[in-house]
């Protein structure tokens, strides 16, 4: 992978276009479904939602007890068709059992609002509902990318994401928020037509790997997930306690767009992940991986923040109405941090995800989400709603430094 052309006749060969389709349907489908359940709710709804939703994306990584991820690292790394369905039966009805587990603790915690926050329990039910249909939903694209059906991948990821919003934009119109929380809880389910019966009857639960192994780098892999996804809740969190559901609701209006620009990123490290697990040794193909990624991601991540700089509140206008415009520096803040994570956080935690350092990426993680809280205090205090912004643009720096230099600490190692 000397050059950029090689490095993108790779991601070709690899089925990315499908996956880098799929992502972005699958974020402008999101981004439908927020706008317009922002344009429908009252601010003070909106913001309760967001508060369930953000519990749920701390749950939602730890979903099987990390064992998605296992399938993902150790389907890669077998060259045989049996056992990596082997590895697959195994690892679907284990992490089912963890999966109910975790639904039951994500209830246990709407105890914690129930007394702040009208109706919140009947909306973490619909969530908790969901969950349970994000485990199938996962599993199955893992199995997917590990046989290296990237173009099957993106048609699952596509059916839910399209059949879901439709579903979602529906249901809200008729029924309002309980058909908006039935379509949420329900689209994953669509993913189990792709499940195949017959491919787990009939094959034993042997396989290379002992369990121990692939537990420990499943329970570190959702551990840092876990740790890094919170860190994207853990704002949202803060300022529900920190200010209250007005504030919520304007910092998520902000937040939405600069959020999702992660999955032009996302789309490689997602289509290349297997290659890069398989070449986890190879440190002149990991160099070579890092400076062509370098190559198209940086002229592109500074397009997106120029262009969303002097745009930024005819965007907030057109997208989100004239109530949300002032929100235009939390915006601008936010933008500039996620870029900066494109370039440093994204690639580098999903490099040593694919090479096994899991431990290192858990650590990273439990290490930002320490300093977000206080970095927030300080910072929400001073300047409300832009100081979370400030304290999770800045978190991400610090993280993607940290991730960026054990990567190459790793590659140092490397013969």
């Amino acid at each position: 992978m000397k050059s950029l052309q090689e490095f993108l006749q790779n991601f070709f060969k690899n089925k990315g276009q499908h996956v880098f389709i799929s992502l972005l349907t699958a974020k402008i489908c999101a981004f439908l479904g927020a706008l317009f359940i922002i344009r429908i709710l009252p601010e003070n709804e909106f913001g309760t939602m967001s508060i369930v939703a953000s519990v749920f994306a701390v749950f939602a990584p730890f979903s099987g007890f990390g064992s998605q991820q296992s399938l993902l690292r150790f389907g890669s790394l077998d060259d045989d068709i049996t056992e990596k369905k082997a590895l697959s039966k195994y690892l679907l009805f284990k992490g089912l059992g963890f999966q109910v587990l975790l639904s039951v603790i994500f209830l246990l915690v709407s105890f914690f609002y129930v007394d702040r926050y009208e109706e919140i329990f009947y909306i973490f039910l619909f969530f908790a509902v969901r969950l349970i249909g994000f485990y199938f939903f996962n599993h199955i694209q893992s199995e997917l990318r590990i046989f290296g059906d990237n173009r099957q991948f993106a048609t699952v990821n596509n059916v839910v994401n399209i059949c879901g919003v439709i579903l979602l934009l529906v249901l809200s119109y008729f029924f309002g928020l309980t058909g908006y929380l039935f379509a949420l809880a329900f689209t994953p389910f669509l993913s189990l037509f792709w499940f195949k019966k017959e491919t787990y009857s009939f094959v034993s639960q042997d396989f290379n790997f002992s369990k121990k192994e692939i537990w420990t780098y499943g329970l570190h892999a959702s551990g840092t997930a876990l740790l890094s996804d919170t860190l994207f809740s853990a704002d949202v969190l803060l300022l529900s306690f920190l200010m209250n559901e007005n504030a919520v609701a304007n910092y998520k209006v902000a937040i939405l767009i600069p959020a999702n620009i992660t999955f032009l990123a996302l789309t490689f490290m997602q289509s290349d992940f297997p290659v890069l697990a398989k070449n986890h040794l190879n440190r002149k193909f990991l160099l070579h991986y890092i400076f062509n990624y370098y190559k198209i991601f940086i002229p592109v991540t500074i397009f997106i923040f120029l262009t969303g700089y002097f745009t930024k509140t005819d965007i907030l206008h057109l997208f989100f109405s004239s109530k949300y415009a002032d929100n235009s520096k939390v915006f601008a803040i936010l933008l500039a941090g996620f870029c900066i994570n494109m370039l440093l956080r994204n690639l580098y935690g999903n490099l040593l995800s694919a090479v096994g350092k899991m431990k290192t990426n858990t650590i990273v993680s439990l290490v930002t989400l320490v300093l977000l809280p206080i970095f927030s205090v300080f910072f929400v205090k001073r300047f409300g709603v832009e100081g979370m912004a400030l304290s999770l643009s800045l978190s991400m720096l610090i993280n993607g430094l940290m991730l960026m230099f054990f990567f190459r600490i790793y590659l140092k190692k490397l013969k």
